[in-house]
């Protein structure tokens, strides 16, 4: 079957270059369309429902809001687990689905069971889902800054224009609003002029609901023409507030808002804040990429929306990029086109030094790409994401690719140097049947060859959860481009030999590179023949030698892959003020900035305005971007740089973390620890739980790592 397709292949040349053209033209149409991550998407198959109840306490929460809930909850098909947290004022609970449900279908099953457990929660409470986003979707963060503008002003800026121009990009699932201060009416009642005037807080409240509306009164006719009737009462200054009648006398004389209370505008409570370089407080906003869209091209769309819309800002206010995951995607994707191009080098070097034949580089460097196209147009209809496992398939694949193609060269150059040797003069037609000969030699051992190496991964393939995740895009891709090898190698290959196998040819007498390795392999070659049982020994000794380094050697789930940044993880004791949070976040932030090779240091205390952020006031998450490596001090490694800032951070009531940006969203959202290893400790009585929370951290904190 194999020599059949070979022969196919010579004698309709014009038409296998017509098919490969045509692949290789759906293959770069395919890579550049094909979605772009820095990191497989490890995060868990959730669908996330946020409850808001302003004012009332974690306890509260917890039993009248997410207690029935997640009750409700539990008896979904397909769910996997149901996690929840209460704060104050919030609930959160998120779904987990098992793999291979489809993120939307679970949605719409989430929404169908929130909707029958209304009537169990307090009265105005109404659960929302989160957006349609995943665990590595804060893609994009930015800040909002002006010189003489206040926060405040900077967060009406950010809420009522900037968030709703960039919602409307396609692929963004939400923009999260954090820091600044958002502006609202305050009413403050003085309880002695209450009770002067007979009043309550009722009747205030009653009064201040009454006042804000607007109504329809249908409309009249007057001279052949329609007039609609509207009651304008919508409040839009504190004049207007103030003189919201709260009651009338008996002499029909009115109490004004203005006689019980004092009206003013002020900022809402905060459960966050952002900080930039320690210099203070500052507004920001961060950009949800939707499920499965495209991170590349996602980012370069609000890059482009910020440019159009800073021009409609007003006068001195920019939108300033804080954290742009595409700098980790262009260096992930540079990965790959670094390590074709090393390939293609090496393979050059060695086919010249060994065969000494020009030829024979060109053909076997075009398989390389053709090899790698049908992987990524292979990818493009199974929709795997290029990312830094991904790619990482086809980089394995090259080695056996250009294994096999060096092997089909080297034989069809020896049967053609033998030939012309023992003939003097070979004819065109000569040439082309040696290479069709030779192909067929080796081409049924290379094909199968690939084939039985592809079976090694199959077991690869039943992996499931974070782990089916991380490495299936790796098995895949390799299979992609080792079956597209073995394809090309009996269809394209053999095309190519019989216009590229010419020129000059030596037999392996007269390489004086082969002769010298000749040499060498025999000399060695006879020396271990000779003494066999030397040569055993050794061997059963070096095994020896790597049993103990095998017991030593660490294990992990996947290397952590170095994102360019650091993400700073401080926590300090749970009933801290936001106010003193932010001072201990800003001395931080001066102190980090200070590393000479920190480039640029935005701390975030608390949550953002999205439900995919459940981090407490006390949790502080500082993004730390570095300058590029070769502006680092000498000798300096990125461990170094995290022991320096440790030492430097010792404050008293606060622990820190050190993680990266990527990796802890994932950790976050999927276990609902922020650090690769946690501890949890279930029961009833929160006093007992906190004590034996203590005593696991001291008996944890004498463990050595």
């Amino acid at each position: 079957m194999i020599e059949k397709i070979i022969d196919w292949s010579s004698k309709n040349r014009f038409i296998v270059l017509v098919i490969y053209l045509m692949v290789a033209g759906y293959g770069i149409y395919s890579l550049a369309n094909l979605p772009v991550d820095a990191i497989p998407d490890l995060s868990e198959n959730q669908v996330i429902v946020y409850t808001e109840w302003m004012g009332r306490s974690p306890q509260i929460i917890e039993d009248q809001i997410t207690y029935p809930i997640v009750s409700s909850l539990q008896g979904l098909a397909e769910v996997k687990a149901v996690r929840a947290s209460s704060m104050f004022g919030m609930s959160f609970v998120f779904v987990i689905f098992e793999d291979g449900i489809d993120l939307y279908f679970a949605r719409g099953r989430v929404l169908e069971r929130l909707s029958t457990i209304q009537t169990q929660l307090p009265q105005g409470v109404k659960p929302i889902l989160g957006p349609d986003g995943t665990g590595v979707g804060h893609i994009y963060w930015y800040t909002v800054e002006g010189e003489g503008f206040d926060l405040g002003t900077l967060r009406q800026i950010q809420d009522w224009f900037i968030k709703y121009k960039l919602s409307s990009i396609d692929g963004v699932a939400e923009v999260a609003s954090i820091g600044g201060f958002v502006k609202q009416f305050q009413i403050d009642v003085h309880p002695e002029k209450l009770k002067a005037y007979d009043l309550n807080y009722s009747d205030v409240i009653r009064a201040t609901f009454k006042t804000s509306s607007e109504v329809g009164g249908k409309l009249i006719e007057i001279n052949d023409a329609e007039y609609f009737i509207r009651g304008k009462g919508y409040v839009s200054t504190i004049e207007e507030i103030e003189e919201t009648v709260v009651k009338t006398t008996g002499n029909n004389i009115p109490i004004l808002l203005k006689h019980v209370a004092t009206v003013q505008m002020g900022p809402d409570i905060r459960r966050g804040a952002l900080e930039k370089d320690g210099k203070g407080e500052v507004v920001g906003g961060i950009i949800v990429m939707r499920h499965n869209e495209n991170a590349s091209k996602v980012i370069e769309k609000v890059k482009q929306k910020i440019a159009q819309i800073q021009h409609s800002l007003p006068e001195g206010v920019t939108i300033v990029p804080s954290y742009d995951r595409s700098t980790l995607i262009n260096e992930a994707i540079g990965t790959l086109e670094r390590a074709l191009i090393e390939a293609s080098v090496i393979v050059s070097i060695v086919v010249i030094i060994f065969l000494l034949h020009l030829r024979s580089i060109i053909r076997i460097l075009i398989e390389i790409p053709i090899a790698v196209l049908i992987s990524f147009s292979l990818m493009y209809l199974f929709n795997i994401t290029s990312n830094i496992m991904s790619l990482g398939g086809i980089i394995l694949a090259i080695g056996v690719i250009v294994d096999s193609s060096i092997v089909m060269v080297e034989n069809a150059y020896r049967n053609i140097a033998r030939a012309k040797f023992e003939k003097g003069f070979l004819s065109s037609e000569d040439y082309k049947t040696i290479s069709i000969n030779s192909a067929k030699q080796v081409g049924r051992a290379i094909f199968f060859s690939e084939l039985i190496i592809l079976t090694s991964f199959l077991p690869l393939f039943l992996l499931t959860g974070q782990e089916g995740k991380l490495f299936k895009p790796l098995v895949f891709t390799k299979t992609f481009a080792m079956l597209g090898s073995a394809i090309v190698g009996i269809s394209l290959i053999p095309v190519l030999m019989t216009f590229l196998m010419r020129g000059k040819f030596r037999l392996e007498e007269q390489n004086p590179v082969t002769n010298f390795f000749h040499k060498i392999y025999e000399l060695l070659i006879n020396w271990v023949l000779n003494h066999r049982k030397t040569t055993i020994a050794l061997n059963l000794l070096a095994l020896l030698i790597t049993i103990p380094m095998i017991l030593r050697t660490g294990s992990e789930f996947m290397p952590p892959l170095d994102e360019g940044s650091l993400l700073y993880m401080p926590v300090t004791l749970p009933n801290a003020s936001i106010t003193e949070v932010n001072r201990i976040m800003k001395i931080q932030n001066q102190i980090i900035k200070q590393v000479p090779e920190v480039s640029h240091v935005l701390g975030k205390l608390g949550r953002a305005e999205t439900a995919t952020d459940n981090a407490p006031l006390s949790m502080i998450e500082t993004i730390i971007l570095l300058k590029p490596k070769n502006e680092w001090r000498k000798d300096i490694t990125k461990e170094d740089i995290i022991q320096e800032l440790d030492k430097k951070l010792q404050i008293p009531g606060v622990t820190n973390g050190w993680t990266q940006p990527i990796i802890n969203r994932i950790n976050m959202l999927s276990t609902g620890v922020r650090t690769d290893i946690g501890l949890k400790i279930f029961g009833t009585n929160t006093d007992t739980l906190e004590q034996l929370a203590i005593k696991a951290e001291q008996i944890i904190r004498n463990v050595n790592g």
